[in-house]
């Protein structure tokens, strides 16, 4: 009888002093994973000392494990402190140990700085919290610093600026290991919003901001559930019961963008789900998410991800893995 696959094992170090919150976003997100009634993930924490380890609000948490569970982790995550900080020497060699076993390495807020301080980042793509952005590339000039994206991932790095954003980091970790399906339902889940790109090179738009208000919700979510129907501005608004120009207004002012270009961003959101977890065709995909048609959907992908349809499917689909269709869920 053929064994389960073992859970994920990521190892989240916590420097000192450390993000309540940086600690917080992995254990809500990645424990709510299961594939086949499993677990996804095991999440273990670490730090350099086993025991009391200072956080940046002043209190202490009791860390139980030592930086040794990095080499029997499939993931390092360094969390952040949110305040600069001088790298810690024995977090910087797990990290260049964990590197040269090929793993995985990502970081939270300022867990870049110790990522740039092992060597990671030289010459990669990499971003950290905004406040500290300058300090970083003051440090560290070899590093391609993007400061203008949520997240970025160059190789097996993959490090996000700070607070929420390392929720969408989370969700993008999510989403390469189970697939699109997986990782949004985690986000209904956790109430946060649903998985965004944020800058690594298949990916480069300006992902949504987050969502300022509700007296369009009951309208998006109806558009969320008819997107295979060709909507236009003036269904949206007699959905919403207003005119369209009282609906382009309160939707900018909760969404950041026009009803448009947020409905546009949901079909492509849709088609790249179905591409991972279908074996529809290219005009099915592009009929279910309201792209039309095969050519209109591969020249939105290509924009919008530098990817065609069947190389997205090639490098992103879930099936045959466990980890998608009908088979997978969230706890």
């Amino acid at each position: 009888m053929t064994q389960p696959p073992a859970p994920h094992r990521i190892a989240v170090v916590a420097p000192s002093p450390v993000s309540m919150f940086n600690l917080a976003i992995p254990e809500m997100l990645f424990g709510k994973v299961e594939v086949d009634g499993r677990p996804g993930y095991e999440v273990v924490i670490c730090a350099a000392e086993p025991g009391p380890v200072p956080t940046s609000g002043g209190l202490d948490l009791y860390v139980r494990h030592g930086l040794d569970v990095v080499g029997t982790a499939d993931t390092l995550l360094v969390a952040g402190t949110g305040e600069p900080f001088e790298p810690d020497g024995r977090i910087v060699a797990a990290v260049r140990e964990a590197a040269a076993a090929g793993k995985r390495i990502a970081s939270l807020c300022t867990g870049a700085f110790q990522l740039a301080e092992a060597g990671l980042l030289h010459g990669r793509r990499a971003t950290t919290y905004w406040a500290h952005a300058e300090e970083l590339r003051r440090r560290y000039p070899h590093v391609d610093l993007r400061g203008d994206v949520l997240y970025v991932q160059d190789g097996p790095y993959v490090t996000s600026s700070g607070y929420a954003a390392g929720i969408d980091l989370c969700l993008h970790i999510v989403r390469t290991d189970y697939g699109a399906a997986v990782a949004n339902e985690v986000a209904r889940r956790a109430l946060v919003a649903p998985v965004r790109p944020g800058g690594q090179t298949q990916f480069t738009q300006t992902p949504l901001p987050p969502e300022r208000g509700n007296a369009c919700s009951d309208t998006r979510g109806w558009a969320m559930r008819n997107l295979d129907k060709p909507l236009t501005l003036t269904d949206l608004a007699r959905h919403a019961g207003v005119s369209v120009r009282t609906l382009t207004r309160r939707f900018h002012a909760e969404s950041g963008v026009s009803p448009l270009q947020w409905l546009l961003h949901q079909r492509i959101e849709r088609a790249k789900e179905l591409l991972e977890t279908t074996e529809l065709s290219m005009d099915q995909v592009a009929r279910a998410c309201g792209l039309g048609t095969a050519d209109s959907l591969r020249g939105h992908l290509v924009r919008r991800t530098g990817l065609t349809p069947s190389t997205y499917r090639a490098q992103f689909s879930r099936l045959g893995t466990g980890a998608a269709g009908a088979t997978s869920s969230v706890a």
